[in-house]
């Protein structure tokens, strides 16, 4: 039988068991092909309400499950995604349009969150204080209760593991709302894996579903803590929400990240990485490479091959063709695009490469001389496009990639890398890497933006992610019982 039976969870949710949900049902569509791979269920707010009040009556038990306990689930899921690999894989490929090597860096890191969350369990967890009275004083973190996780479409797969493993791991409930464009990589999987891993029923849920959905996970009362990637527009109406709910909201947004190619840059070198940053899974990533600011001596010969690069690069469907790019998720975004591209031609930047799509697919793209009041420099594109604009000093590059509302990754390019380093230190982003581009992910390492880019590094190593999935309780303990003027 195959793991993932669409006889099993076609039309229904995930609520410890596979049942229909009242909202519906959505078709899984391969955006290559525009075939019907199946079926997801949605649910509706009601199903919200009842789920959040059975993921709290399942926290109880599960919080107080041994440490090693939980952390053995996790290390099975770990496995788990690895036995399932070539499954899971195909899944990738068809349903988020992902090529071979990107579906594999997901099923890569779904494992390794989910080793790194195992270790959770058994982290130290608090701290001994002094006290002016004569007693035991001390800070205990403790698990939030239910998380309710709200994921998307481009990285279905890891955008909804590096939240729910942790979350997990420390104790809580969670309640996933994956993309309905990709509900199955996003949200049937993980159910799976963690049903076959032996946790309870009723610990993790799955619920599929529009923006009436998220709305009524964000404000459910059982609901204490909200992990939200997504766009920053979005972003903004959830923090929003959760404040008028006095929740915790953790949020992961967009971006409009900066390449900087310093004047001792190796070109050769350099491309790879450029190439890389703008063009990995159609740019339909979030620290994708949106502005390559170059330094004017490189200028004119980075641009010549960069666009040499882009037009070498095979797009089509990578289910059956060997290609560097596959299919945009769908046609609203893909219009996108292509608005945003033409928009910055007229603006008066030269298309040097790309600019045309046939069908989903579009084909990578460099602009030349797209700086600042260029569409596709200022917005964030979420496609394969490469804005290319030149600097001639150091603070004429700092002022260039920290002129935007977001403030994602950063990455830069030099000889020096004590120099790039001290560069990086003067751009407001919470990720940079020096001599590397600007799509990495480790699930030991934080990860997250600062300004519309979201609340900060609140996903990946210890530290953040028991911030993020726990609440601090001080807690005291005497010999005797204080005693009081009255």
């Amino acid at each position: 039988m195959s793991f993932l039976d669409d006889e099993e969870w076609t039309g229904r949710i995930w609520t410890g068991s596979w049942e229909r949900g009242t909202g519906g049902t959505a078709p899984v569509v391969e955006p290559a092909t525009g075939g019907e791979l199946g079926r997801v269920g949605l649910a509706s707010p009601e199903d919200v309400a009842s789920a959040a009040a059975r993921a709290a009556e399942a926290q109880r038990a599960w919080s107080a499950t041994p440490f090693q306990e939980r952390a053995a689930i996790l290390r099975r899921a770990g496995d788990l995604w690895q036995e399932h690999a070539d499954e899971l894989r195909t899944w990738l490929v068809r349903e988020a349009g992902s090529v071979r090597g990107k579906a594999d860096f997901e099923l890569h890191v779904a494992a390794q969150e989910c080793y790194e969350a195992a270790a959770l369990p058994s982290h130290a967890t608090g701290e001994l204080l002094p006290s002016e009275a004569p007693r035991l004083s001390m800070v205990r973190r403790v698990p939030a209760g239910v998380v309710g996780v709200i994921s998307p479409f481009n990285a279905p797969l890891i955008l909804s593991i590096r939240s729910v493993a942790p979350a997990l791991a420390l104790g809580n409930t969670v309640l996933l709302k994956p993309d309905p464009r990709t509900a199955v990589c996003g949200g049937v999987a993980l159910a799976r894996v963690f049903e076959e891993a032996g946790l309870p029923a009723g610990v993790l849920q799955v619920l599929p579903g529009g923006a009436d959905t998220g709305a009524a996970l964000v404000t459910d009362p059982h609901v204490r803590v909200i992990s939200f990637t997504g766009s920053t527009a979005a972003g903004r109406s959830v923090g929003e929400l959760a404040g008028r709910h006095l929740k915790r909201a953790h949020l992961e947004l967009g971006g409009n990240s900066a390449l900087i190619v310093l004047e001792d840059a190796d070109l050769e070198e350099a491309m790879g990485a450029a190439a890389w940053g703008s063009f990995f899974h159609q740019g339909q990533i979030c620290m994708t490479t949106g502005r390559h600011l170059v330094h004017a001596s490189l200028y004119d010969e980075y641009v010549e091959r960069l666009a040499d690069k882009a037009d070498a690069l095979a797009v089509g469907d990578p289910a059956t063709e060997d290609v560097a790019l596959g299919p945009i998720i769908d046609s609203v975004q893909r219009d996108k695009i292509h608005t945003l591209v033409t928009a910055s031609v007229d603006a008066g930047a030269k298309l040097m490469a790309g600019g045309t799509y046939r069908d989903l697919f579009y084909r990578a793209t460099v602009l030349a001389d797209a700086g600042p009041s260029v569409p596709a420099y200022d917005q964030e594109v979420f496609g394969p496009v490469a804005p290319v604009t030149k600097f001639s000093t150091l603070d004429e590059a700092v002022q260039l990639a920290s002129d935007s509302e977001y403030g994602l990754s950063l990455g830069i390019l030099t000889a020096d890398v004590h120099s790039g380093l001290r560069l990086a230190d003067r751009i407001p982003t919470g990720i940079a890497h020096v001599n590397d581009q600007t799509v990495n992910d480790e699930a030991l390492a934080p990860f997250g933006g600062v300004a519309a880019s979201g609340t900060g590094s609140r996903f990946g190593g210890p530290a953040a992610n028991i911030e993020a999935f726990t609440e601090t309780r001080w807690v005291t303990a005497r010999g005797d019982v204080a005693s009081y003027p009255f």
